[in-house]
């Protein structure tokens, strides 16, 4: 098998020998990692979708949405490596993961789009700011621990998955943006505008897992 060429693969240069100790510290790190990621991202999607209903926020829904493919991207993988060649299940794991972006992309924007048109004005929420501003504080510790365990180990697929939780932190200071607007200007249309960026994003995500183009 030819070697990976892309750069975020240089993150990850494999280790030979050293002490198969310090390698099981750091394996069990890593799923440590992964599973207060998901644990993380399962409060946060039902806090999210709860606060954006009641506040009629098509970005807090979302981002709640966006929570829960993540989980569920998780388990896809995790379904994947379950069965006795992962390699035959990985197409349908990645085409799990692009449908569900695509599906968070359609309700995202149709929503920003009725709200746009006067549908109904979001209102200030409280929750939906402490929600954004404490995701902006998580996210990055996470994503570094991983990186750094990842790199140390030589799993490509560790530093892979710590990129895309740092995606969380860029989602997460957009929508902090646009609630914090909200809530001091009366800025509602600011709301749907950040959706409509949430949404573009999960295109862009939906289409990488589709090609199968996910580093390493």
């Amino acid at each position: 098998m030819a070697a990976c060429e892309k750069p975020c693969c240089a993150d990850a240069a494999p280790r030979t020998g050293g002490d198969e100790g310090r390698r099981a510290v750091l394996a069990r790190r890593v799923r440590l990692l992964v599973a207060a990621t998901i644990s993380y991202n399962v409060v946060e999607a039902v806090v999210a979708i709860s606060a954006g209903t009641v506040a009629s926020s098509s970005a807090l829904v979302g981002f709640g949405l966006d929570s829960v493919i993540e989980v569920a991207s998780a388990a896809a993988v995790a379904w994947q490596f379950a069965g006795p060649d992962p390699d035959a299940r990985e197409r349908v794991a990645l085409r799990v993961i692009a449908c569900s972006f695509f599906a968070l992309a359609v309700y995202v924007s149709v929503e920003s789009v009725r709200t746009l048109l006067g549908a109904g004005d979001p209102e200030p929420s409280t929750v939906g700011i402490v929600l954004a501003a404490l995701s902006l504080l998580v996210m990055p510790f996470l994503s570094a621990a991983q990186r750094r365990a990842g790199r140390e180990l030589g799993s490509h697929s560790a530093v892979a998955d710590s990129r895309q939780t740092m995606l969380c932190t860029y989602l997460s200071g957009v929508l902090l943006l646009g609630l914090v607007l909200n809530a001091l200007f009366g800025w509602s249309l600011a709301d749907p505008v950040v959706a409509l960026v949430i949404a573009a994003v999960a295109v862009k995500e939906g289409r990488t897992a589709w090609r199968g183009e996910h580093c390493c």
